[in-house]
């Protein structure tokens, strides 16, 4: 018998130890699981007192990185505007250069929705091209941001709230859930809830 302490994730863009663009709500990314177990070394591999064999990994070894509460190209994203807001797709919108119907990220510049990199990479070019940087999952709602190579977690940067809430209420018809920035700040030891102060 086999216990093996995995967590499973959709999709991640990339199998190192931090994630890419991958898709994940929370502010904890789960690397793939699979990939990540046939990727795993012998060295993290220990045997429990009963001679099982247990897969025994940390932090983004275990396959969780943690979202940054900050991101200084926040500024490229225009102010949410009503406008601005309707301006957001469906989440079942297909990419606007290949078509393909899933794994898509909506630009969050110029409302452009492209493939991940599991697709076409349309998504990556885009950035490469334009250096349109931030970018939300369709899959799950996270948010990349590929000039600091991470997640961003929008229940903290307050910039991404109101496009996160509206990608929300497309995907599944309600306000998402948000966390207090009282427990936030208590959480991540900042002294305030904006974006600004870390």
């Amino acid at each position: 018998k086999k216990n093996r302490r995995l967590l499973l994730h959709s999709d991640s863009p990339r199998m190192s130890s931090t994630a890419g663009a991958g898709e994940h709500s929370s502010s904890s990314r789960p690397v793939r699981g699979k990939e990540r177990e046939e990727g795993a070394d012998d060295s993290n591999r220990k045997v429990d007192d009963e001679g099982d064999l247990s897969l025994e990994l940390y932090g983004a070894e275990a396959g969780w990185v943690e979202a940054r509460t900050s991101c200084p190209h926040l500024p490229a994203m225009p102010a949410a505007s009503a406008d601005e807001l309707a301006r957001v797709p469906a989440p079942d919108s297909q990419c606007s250069r290949c078509h393909h119907p899933s794994e898509n990220w909506l630009c969050l510049i110029c409302k452009d929705v492209l493939c991940s990199r599991f697709i076409n990479k349309h998504m990556l070019y885009h950035y490469q091209e334009t250096g349109h940087c931030i970018a939300l999952s369709f899959s799950d709602l996270s948010v990349w941001c590929f000039a600091c190579d991470s997640y961003l977690d929008a229940q903290s940067i307050l910039e991404l709230r109101p496009v996160y809430e509206v990608a929300h209420l497309l995907k599944f018809g309600e306000r998402p859930p948000f966390r207090s920035l009282e427990v936030l700040d208590l959480s991540s030891g900042q002294n305030g809830g904006s974006s600004s102060s870390s």
